[in-house]
This record gives C-alpha cells, sequence and structure tokens, in this order.
C-alpha cells in the first residue's frame, strides 16, 4: 500500500476520495475509449520527444507517461490507489504518491526535466496559477510544458457518458477555455509557443471518424470543435543573457561581385564572430574571389567551404554542420537582407525573445524591382497557409535570413527523418524542425533591397509548385497527424 499523504483542502480530499475507489476501472475505461486515448497518446508523442526526462502531474496508472518513451519518467498522482497500478504496470518508471499542491511534494523532486505534462490534471487544481508557478523550479531553458485539456463545450456530453457508464466518473472540474488556461500561464511567467485543437469525432467509425479528424478538425474555426485541446509553453528567463559566439553562414554560386562587400559590411555586432562562405560550383570564379578577400581581410575570422553537392539547402547543412559558433546565422549572398541587420537578430536570440529568428521583407516598403509582384501576392498567400500549418505567425517562410542556437540546430538535424530530405532549399527544413521542436518563433521585419550584382535564382512558377509541396509536407507531418 502507499503511504497517506496530507491534504488540506476538503475539495482535494474528495477527489482524492472518488479517484481511489473508480481507480481499480481506470484502465478498462482507458480501452473502452481506445480511439480517443490511441489518439491523445500519438498526439501527445508528437509533441514530447522521446528519450527526454519527463514529467507528469497527475499520472493516474501510467500509461500516458509509459506511452512517452522517457529516459526518465516521473508521475505523480494525488490518489495512492492510482500509483500501485502505475508501479505494478510500469517498473521501469518512477511513481510519487502527492498532493502536487503542497510543496513538499515538488520540493522532493530532482530536476529539470525536458517536458513537463499535465494531462487533464489543470481541471482538478484547486489554485492552477500557484500550481504552475511552482513548477518553475523543475524546468530548465529548454524545457516544455505541455497541458492537455477538454474543450468546455463538450461538458455536457461528457456528464452524459458518465451516467452512461461510458467514461469514468469525475468530480466538478475547472472548465477552462484555451484562452484561460493560456492567460494562467501569462500570469505565472510562461509563453505559450503553439496551440493545437484535436478530435472532432472521439471514435473511428469504421475509420470515418479517423478521415473527419484528420482533414476537417483540423481546419481553422472547425477545430475549435474538437474535444481535445493541447497548448505548449516555456518558462523565458530562466537563462540570464550572456555574450555568445555567432557563425554567419553565406552560401553563394555565382555571386563574386558580392563576396568583399559582404566581408566588409556583416557589423562586428559581437566578440566572437566567424564568417562561413558555403561556395556552391560557381561558373563565375566566386571560390577564387573568397579566397582572396579571406587573404586581403586577416582582422576577419572568414574560412571557405566548398559544398558536396547541390542546392542552398545542401549548403547551409554543409555549413551548420563545421561552424563553431553558439548562434548559427543565413545571410544569403545576393544581399537583398543588408548584413547591418543582422545586429537585431543577434539580440533577439540572445536576450531569450525567441528560439528561431526569421526576417520578414513584406512590412517594410521594398525597393523597386526587389520582389515581383506576382511573388508579392503569393508570399502573403502562403503566409497565411504556414501560419495555420505550424501554428505560429509566419509572414515570410522564403526570407533566406534564419536564425537560431547550435544547440537547437542539432535536435533539428537528429529529428530530420521525421521528414525525410524534402527541401533544396532549407527554408522549409528549418521551418517545419523548429515546429516539430515546439521552437518558439519570432519575426524580424527587414528592408528588402534589390540585388546590385547577378540574377537572381528563383523562378516563381517552379518555386510556386515548390511551396506547393512544402504545404503538403507540412500538413502530413505536422497537422493531418
Amino acid at each position: 500500500m502507499t503511504d497517506d499523504i496530507q491534504i488540506s483542502s476538503p475539495r482535494r480530499k474528495a477527489i482524492r476520495d472518488l479517484v481511489d475507489r473508480h481507480a481499480p476501472m481506470r484502465n478498462g475505461f482507458i480501452d473502452r475509449n481506445c480511439s480517443f486515448h490511441d489518439s491523445d497518446h500519438r498526439f501527445m508523442r508528437f509533441l514530447v520527444p522521446e528519450g527526454g526526462r519527463v514529467l507528469e502531474v497527475g499520472c493516474g496508472t501510467g500509461r500516458l507517461l509509459a506511452a512517452l518513451r522517457p529516459s526518465r519518467g516521473v508521475g505523480i498522482d494525488i490518489s495512492g490507489r492510482m500509483i500501485e497500478i502505475a508501479r505494478a504496470d510500469h517498473p521501469g518508471l518512477e511513481f510519487i504518491h502527492g498532493d502536487v499542491e503542497d510543496p513538499a511534494t515538488l520540493a522532493g523532486l530532482d530536476g529539470p526535466f525536458d517536458t513537463i505534462v499535465l494531462s487533464d490534471t489543470i481541471g482538478f487544481l484547486d489554485d492552477c496559477q500557484t500550481t504552475l508557478a511552482a513548477l518553475k523550479p523543475l524546468m530548465g531553458p529548454d524545457t516544455r510544458i505541455v497541458i492537455a485539456y477538454y474543450n468546455y463545450l463538450w461538458g455536457g456530453l461528457l456528464k452524459l457518458a458518465e451516467r452512461l457508464g461510458l467514461r469514468m466518473p469525475t468530480p466538478e472540474l475547472n472548465w477552462l477555455r484555451t484562452p484561460d488556461i493560456e492567460n494562467l500561464l501569462f500570469l505565472t511567467g510562461f509563453e505559450p509557443i503553439r496551440s493545437d485543437w484535436r478530435q472532432l469525432i472521439p471514435y473511428r467509425l469504421l475509420g470515418l471518424g479517423t478521415l473527419i479528424n484528420r482533414f476537417i478538425g483540423t481546419l481553422p474555426l472547425v477545430r475549435l470543435l474538437c474535444l481535445r485541446n493541447y497548448i505548449v509553453a516555456r518558462a523565458p528567463g530562466l537563462e540570464p543573457p550572456r555574450p555568445l559566439s555567432t557563425t554567419v553562414v553565406v552560401p553563394c554560386r555565382n555571386e563574386r561581385g558580392n563576396v568583399e562587400p559582404i566581408a566588409r559590411r556583416i557589423p562586428r555586432f559581437c566578440e566572437d564572430l566567424e564568417i562561413l562562405f558555403v561556395e556552391g560550383h560557381s561558373a563565375d570564379g566566386t571560390f577564387a574571389e573568397i579566397e582572396r578577400v579571406i587573404a586581403a581581410m586577416p582582422e576577419r575570422d572568414m574560412k571557405a567551404l566548398r559544398q558536396d553537392g547541390r542546392g542552398k539547402g545542401d549548403a547551409v547543412r554543409k555549413g551548420f554542420d563545421q561552424a563553431r559558433g553558439d548562434i548559427l546565422m543565413i545571410l544569403d549572398a545576393d544581399m537583398t537582407v543588408p548584413p547591418e541587420d543582422l545586429p537585431k537578430f543577434y539580440e533577439a536570440i540572445v536576450s531569450g525573445k525567441g528560439e528561431f529568428i526569421n526576417g520578414s521583407r513584406l512590412v517594410y516598403p521594398m525597393e523597386k524591382d526587389a520582389m515581383r509582384f506576382l511573388n508579392r501576392i503569393a508570399n502573403h498567400a502562403f503566409s497565411y497557409l504556414f501560419t495555420w500549418l505550424l501554428n505560429q505567425r509566419h509572414t515570410d517562410t522564403l526570407c533566406g535570413t534564419k536564425v537560431l542556437r547550435r544547440h537547437h540546430y542539432r535536435t533539428i538535424a537528429d529529428n530530420r527523418h521525421y521528414f525525410g530530405d524534402f527541401d533544396p532549399f532549407g527554408d522549409f527544413d528549418l521551418l517545419f524542425g523548429a515546429a516539430k521542436a515546439n521552437l518558439k518563433v519570432i519575426e524580424i521585419p527587414v528592408r528588402y533591397q534589390a540585388r546590385t550584382f547577378g540574377e537572381t535564382q528563383i523562378s516563381r512558377f517552379r518555386h510556386g509548385l515548390l511551396l506547393l509541396r512544402m504545404a503538403r509536407v507540412a500538413y502530413t507531418k505536422l497537422k493531418g497527424i
């Protein structure tokens, strides 16, 4: 038997007693509603990386925690009977009988954790705000908190399901809408990164429910009617700002006339700044020009690489793999984004305002001929599409200037198999990877300028088809899960 715990709240005691009485039936209810729980576990596995350190607050019989496949899994629950079942069913995980609203319970945990999960637990708490704040000492700079909860619009149907014996009895819950949970996170110093809505129909219905959930339930507005809500948040400010070394990767093909201006115009915005030119089989002597400029400017830490494959994506990967900086930046060699804007990106990532910084060319007026009219219309249209697909605001997915920390890039690279080798330009490889890793994306407006040397390597129709292909990949891997 598990040890008894002290609970001061009469409501929490009543919850404990109710859950204890029905604990032996919990796994049976899960099996009876396997369509809902299988879908929920599948999406939670999408949100929570496998092999991490996971704390689940309100773990029940431990099925969700086990489904997440953590390297270290810790579950807390107020019900001693639930903990007994969890320990017997999942001996490789650690289960603690305790009240998360008791400071002593959290003080006894050995953190930090990579992910903290509250699946339905927020509905049982007496003081959500205080409990969320108490979780911060168990978090590191990259920890994510994942909150899953029911849509309050389904309250009547869920109570009916309980009366019909289709669902485990529950006490009166805190019925919180997604904005209410986001407000609680804001009040406790968290920053929501993404919100998702899933399961318009929580039954398979011979496959029809699955199809509706995938292709209709994820659509704008319709998704707000779904049964299940998910919020992923971070706690910014846990790591104090400090100077970081930076590598600027400059992919260049047939850009001989831009090499020296780039080398001279990149500001010295940090003490340790490396510039990597990655040349891509040019026909105009670009590589020889890079070598000349490096020799002529020994005071700058510049290096020349020749890419092995083809395309900007291949060049970026080679540059990032050989970069030594804590921060990785991409600067297109055409200089349509001024090198003088790079300090803004550095400040945004060092200060912790964002974890993936993307430039946006569609805010300020552009120079004449910088972007053709049809290209601009298409970019605006795709910005709405990708904002929905990626669940964070994106106004300009094709801006070449992208910045992130090296260890976050390693996370993206290590999980590249999830998407496969699909992106010759590298922009979407990084954007999709950042979305999968739940990185906080922010955009910095830049002034888009016309080329002064060379010719554009962008084809509006060929690359328009590429955008459609990227949208399909994003939907398949990020939305239609």
